[in-house]
């Protein structure tokens, strides 16, 4: 399957899927935050073409979460005062790795 718009560019949402087959449709754009996403979808890599990121180290729970911070980050992305997003204490941990393996550390190019 092509990710394309039908005019032949990316299409405007991508796929994350999680290791336990949890799938999320996000805006391609939200997802810019995560260095590691990028990487995918630039290219000619299978996710680029597909539009679907199949993400084996993380769970349908805290992608759930991930994706949820790509839509805070978008949203937020050009102000200065933003509002704390809610975080449970219990997926802490798992969140922190997640957002290393992605590539969230770092300023967004």
């Amino acid at each position: 399957m092509d990710a394309t718009n039908g005019n032949g560019g990316a299409s405007k949402y991508i796929t994350l899927v999680s290791k336990d087959g949890f799938e999320f449709v996000v805006l391609r754009e939200a997802t810019l935050c995560s260095d590691y996403i990028r990487g995918m979808l630039r290219n000619n890599m299978t996710e680029a073409r597909t539009g679907r990121c199949e993400l084996q180290d993380i769970n349908g729970v805290i992608l759930e979460k991930v994706v949820e911070y790509f839509h805070y980050w978008y949203k937020y992305r050009d102000r200065e005062d933003v509002p704390d997003m809610e975080i449970p204490v219990e997926n802490c941990l798992e969140l922190v790795v997640a957002a290393d393996y992605l590539g969230m550390d770092s300023k967004p190019h």
